[in-house]
């Protein structure tokens, strides 16, 4: 083994150690966590937004770092905090931040892909999931991402994680996540104080409106690229 590959191994290795031990030493960071991961799964929104007030003023940090969480830990629901945020802070800073804190989250799947490679992907996510993913990659090429984005039933987290596995440039990533997670961001966020059961399926109606519109684009566009 070269020297580089030695010290980016050990690297590697660190980072891990620190923050095994960050999360089994330092009892606060590992109850918030314990807490996020239970509020998210328990798909309760009242929940969600309770939690994230109990905070205080760094209210707006915790929700971001649960939606950085919930990109990591897949397939966590990232819809719910998206409407927590706009219900907490209203739609226009509710969907500024479900969009921010998106974007960082999808960077840092895209970084631990790149960085620790597929067997670390595959102990985080689904190995089958990953596995039709990739076959996404493969039949879309370069719009997989931006076409992921706005289809609401494509995971967000493992299509992160699948585009750190390819060539694909850090930047295009994030060009083709940014553009093609705002539609979605900014309805969910729209709705987020309307959650009768009439304004949800209202939300999931526009959202296939718009996926079935933009899949068309993208399959026109793609076999325009093939002739």
């Amino acid at each position: 083994m070269e020297k580089k590959e030695r010290k980016s191994l050990a690297i590697k290795i660190g980072i891990l150690v620190v923050l095994i031990l960050a999360y089994f030493f330092i009892s606060p960071l590992r109850e918030a966590v314990r807490q996020g991961v239970v509020v998210l799964t328990s798909l309760d929104l009242e929940g969600v937004k309770e939690y994230i007030l109990s905070f205080g003023i760094w209210a707006p940090v915790i929700s971001f770092l649960l939606m950085v969480l919930q990109s990591v830990a897949a397939p966590l629901p990232a819809f719910l905090i998206t409407f927590a945020n706009a219900g907490l802070f209203g739609w226009v800073k509710g969907a500024i931040l479900s969009w921010t804190s998106a974007m960082a989250g999808a960077a840092l799947c895209f970084a631990i892909a790149r960085f620790y490679g597929r067997g670390a992907v595959e102990k985080l996510v689904p190995s089958k999931a990953l596995a039709e993913v990739d076959i996404f990659f493969e039949h879309y090429g370069k719009w997989a991402v931006l076409m992921a984005r706005l289809l609401p039933f494509v995971s967000f987290d493992i299509v992160s994680y699948a585009a750190g596995l390819t060539s694909m440039s850090f930047w295009s990533f994030m060009w083709a996540t940014g553009l093609g997670q705002l539609p979605a961001t900014l309805i969910y966020s729209y709705a987020g104080d309307m959650l009768a059961g009439s304004a949800r399926t209202l939300v999931w109606g526009l959202l296939t409106l718009f996926a079935l519109s933009a899949l068309l684009f993208m399959l026109k566009q793609i076999r325009q690229d093939k002739k």
